[in-house]
């Protein structure tokens, strides 16, 4: 095994040598004049735009179509297929996973596709000094590489980790093209991308647009992308549309082609508008939700906690707020979830004369009939963390209003931003926080509900969680983990760690022109590589 240090400069030398003629901010695609361009609302503008660096889902959008991945996720039955890589093998301890490679790949600026590109992806993933906030994560307990002939690579892990695949198959594992990692700056590099995808990428102007135009030479695509119409999308321009009540409004106008996240109402409103199509897309990973802090009276006690569960109308969010489009969570993952258990469906059903008696058989009272109950002459108040996206801050003012007929109540505090969101929170000073993570596998809950968990904020701890979470993580039968992690669910409800509130859709709109507009299994990222627009709206 050649040395990293060692190995990564000759790639990049020999990058340089083959592709001298060929600067990565001129590919030598074709680039013909876009005929059927369209524009994409996207619903906020990301602090940064590159995949290995930054996390959030708004850069995935337009980037799931500038890079390839390893391998794919079906959207249709969550199996992995081939993507760059055309098969693959793990070895019985779990511990060394092999890629062949497909061959007569190229980049968007004409460097060969090899062993040796993903080798310097993996490098600058790691990098500490790349700073990545979600991508190096997502590699869990990898160690190291082997580039074994031009076509094929070995990753090496420290310990089984049975969502590699699912990680590797992540827009934020997209590969990257050598030379144009080496031409460019890290803070550069997001305005000069380079992937072998259907689309590459035109240009990026901040707080204005992105730009991406059909890639003519794509012939390598997963099994689920379909070969370009002739009325096929070929230029995407994507806009940001912040204030959400704007986003139907300029979906109806046809000042964009697709919209996402729409309002509820709006959206029930457009249904039945013939010009527009309504996608709604349930989300997999955790739902709406709000964890409880176990650390800070009064939620430290389980039977409060449980009587917040109890005292909350579901079904009443669901309608005011979510226009019925979502439906009601009963646990920590969402029903799209792999892994999902059943058995938490019903459980802490609306039931106020239990949310009652459980605050009573813990001593609370209305000894003043103020209609706030108290405990040793004081007030039981939860402070509630409410951040500005999503529907959270009406979501909280209802759960206000229905605990208040409990005896609770509940002080909201706004926090603007998820930098302001993360201050209080290390505070600790708070009992309920709004706050979830998206993805197809569930080892995601690792970083919520272990003892050590890097969001944990919960504060709870349990060897018998940290076991079951850790095996399922480790586990490569999907019998087993499917066991494992339905005991996960229960623990998480039965300690009552979590009010879960809705399963996340996300409410996408496009002109009825357009066709073949689908989602990939992650549920946020649209495969426009199968999108065509016939006629004009």
């Amino acid at each position: 095994m050649l040395p990293k240090s060692l190995l990564s400069a000759m790639i990049f030398s020999l990058a340089l040598l083959t592709g001298c003629a060929t600067s990565a901010s001129s590919p030598t695609v074709s680039s013909p004049q876009a005929v059927n361009r369209i524009i994409y609302g996207l619903t906020l503008e990301p602090s940064g735009f590159d995949p290995h660096v930054n996390r959030s889902s708004e850069l995935g959008i337009a980037l799931r179509q500038v890079y390839d991945t390893l391998v794919y996720r079906d959207p249709v039955s969550k199996q992995f297929v081939p993507g760059l890589a055309s098969e693959w093998a793990i070895s019985e301890d779990g511990l060394i996973y092999t890629f062949i490679l497909r061959q007569n790949v190229k980049f968007h600026d004409n460097t060969p596709f090899n062993a040796q590109a993903v080798a310097v992806n993996l490098d600058r993933i790691t990098d500490p000094d790349t700073g990545s906030q979600y991508a190096v994560f997502l590699l869990g307990p990898y160690v190291s590489y082997e580039v074994v002939d031009s076509y094929t690579i070995r990753l090496f892990l420290s310990e089984p980790f049975s969502p590699l695949l699912d990680s590797l198959s992540q827009v934020y594992l997209g590969i990257a093209s050598p030379v144009a990692l080496a031409e460019y700056s890290l803070n550069r590099y997001q305005f000069h991308q380079v992937g072998t995808g259907p689309f590459t990428f035109v240009e990026l102007v901040p707080g204005d647009r992105l730009v991406i135009r059909r890639n003519p030479d794509y012939a390598w695509g997963p099994s689920f992308y379909t070969l370009p119409a002739t009325d096929a999308v070929d230029e995407v321009e994507f806009r940001f549309f912040t204030d959400s009540p704007t986003r139907s409004l300029a979906l109806e106008g046809g000042d964009v082609q697709i919209m996402g996240e729409l309002l509820p109402g709006d959206a029930r409103a457009l249904a039945t508008n013939s010009a527009v199509k309504l996608l709604p897309t349930p989300i997999p990973g955790q739902p709406l939700q709000f964890l409880m802090n176990t650390q800070r009276y009064p939620t430290d006690n389980r039977a409060l906690r449980q009587a917040l569960l109890f005292g909350t109308n579901r079904d009443a969010i669901i309608d005011a707020v979510f226009q019925r489009f979502s439906p009601v969570a009963w646990g920590p993952l969402a029903a799209s979830t792999r892994y999902y258990s059943r058995d938490v469906v019903g459980l802490y059903a609306y039931d106020i004369g239990q949310a009652r008696s459980l605050l009573a058989s813990i001593g609370y009272q209305d000894t003043n009939n103020d209609g706030i109950l108290e405990l040793g002459g004081v007030d039981l108040t939860v402070d509630v963390l409410v951040p500005p996206w999503g529907l959270i801050p009406e979501t909280a003012q209802l759960l206000q209003d229905q605990w208040a007929t409990v005896g609770i109540r509940a002080r909201l505090e706004p926090v603007p931003t998820f930098g302001a969101l993360l201050e209080r929170v290390t505070s600790g000073e708070f009992n309920l926080v709004a706050f979830n993570a998206f993805g197809v596998d569930p080892s995601f809950l690792n970083q919520y509900f272990l003892t050590e968990g890097s969001n944990n904020w919960t504060g709870f701890g349990s060897i018998e969680l940290d076991n079951i979470l850790n095996e399922a993580a480790h586990q490569t039968d999907d019998t087993v983990r499917a066991a494992l992690y339905a005991q996960a669910q229960r623990i998480i409800m039965d300690e009552a760690l979590i009010l879960p509130i809705r399963d996340y859709v996300n409410l996408n709109g496009s002109a009825a022109a357009l066709q073949g507009l689908t989602f990939d299994a992650y549920g946020w990222f649209p495969l426009l590589a199968n999108t065509s627009r016939s006629g004009q709206e």
